[in-house]
């Protein structure tokens, strides 16, 4: 094995000039990859549910690993990684959520381009050489039992308490108001926005109260978000191991959160935070009445330590050296 691991990193979601917020879970760890030495090159591609793109997509990802000298192919998402196959390289992938569970519609149903992403990323997972997922909960969609959990990881640095005045003047907001934070994207079904929104209001007669939406900016930004709020509400219908509520958490900020994902895990012994039992708007008033009465912070960062990505960071180079060691025949 080279001293310095070259590795093709292909991923369906990648920052563009019209959205460049995008994902920045996977650029954190691509850059942190690069800073733990790994020769990392990225292969970013929109397939778009459309065939045409996949197939040139894969036509240029068979070309590169034909034509240049990559030691391993880490393909985030199951999609992404029908690119790297037929496998001629060891070959990682990281599933994340919607390509093992499906995708949610605006009726709040599977679509049946989501059942056919799920019936890929079953394909991608048993001729993967390495199988990491985010969350402990995806495990039972895969094909195989050997696998690795590693969720998302956090930057620490970034993702820290701050006084909440300060972080109010940074955004502008009122001294005095409650802010809710909703940070995602208002416009994707899975995150159920209108429901997050209508939670909010039905609380606006007696607490002066404003859901503050953090969507399409800056990653570095968010931190002052979270500082400013008083609580993260997540009312997503399905996640994987949403980071969002992990660095709220490093910022000592309450959540209250769907059960989806790994969040039940992640908040169940931090006093001041709730998995809602249900998600009817009325079951979310009620825990988003006690914590802003309450007005406190929590004592969070301590349970997200571990997720330091600069720990996270080693434990995916050493999957990718099991990668290396344990090859599986390739295929003819």
């Amino acid at each position: 094995m080279a001293d310095r691991l070259r590795v093709l990193m292909v991923t369906s979601e990648w920052p563009t000039a019209s959205n460049p917020h995008h994902v920045p879970f996977i650029v954190q760890q691509a850059t942190f990859l690069r800073k733990a030495g790994i020769d990392l090159e990225i292969f970013p591609f929109r397939g778009g549910k459309r065939f045409d793109r996949y197939a040139r997509a894969w036509r240029a990802v068979q070309k590169k690993i034909a034509q240049e000298k990559y030691d391993l192919v880490h393909a985030q998402w199951g999609q992404s990684g029908l690119l790297a196959l037929p496998r001629r390289l060891p070959f990682v992938v990281t599933f994340r959520g919607d390509d093992l569970e499906g995708i949610i519609g605006r009726n709040g149903k599977q679509t049946r381009q989501g059942a056919v992403l799920k019936w890929i990323s079953w394909l991608v997972a048993r001729a993967a050489d390495q199988v990491i997922i985010v969350s402990e909960s995806l495990a039972y969609a895969l094909p195989r039992r050997d696998y690795h959990v590693i969720p998302s990881g956090l930057d620490l640095q970034m993702f820290c308490p701050a006084p909440q005045a300060e972080a109010r003047r940074k955004l502008g907001l009122s001294l005095n108001r409650r802010y809710v934070l909703f940070a995602g994207a208002a416009g994707n079904p899975r995150k159920r926005y209108s429901l997050a929104r209508q939670a909010v209001g039905l609380l606006r007669d007696e607490i002066d109260v404003e859901l503050l939406v953090a969507e399409n900016v800056l990653h570095e930004q968010i931190p002052d978000y979270m500082n400013a709020s008083d609580a993260l509400l997540l009312t997503s219908l399905h996640e994987g191991s949403p980071n969002v509520v992990k660095e709220a958490l490093a910022c000592n900020l309450p959540v209250i959160t769907t059960d989806v994902g790994d969040v039940r895990e992640r908040i169940k012994d931090i006093s001041g935070c709730t998995v809602l039992p249900d998600d009817r708007p009325e079951t979310i008033v009620t825990s988003l009445r006690a914590v802003l009465n309450n007005g406190k912070r929590i004592n969070g960062r301590p349970a997200v330590m571990h997720l330091d990505e600069n720990i996270l960071t080693q434990k995916v180079i050493n999957i990718y050296q099991k990668a290396l060691i344990n090859i599986k025949p390739l295929t003819d």
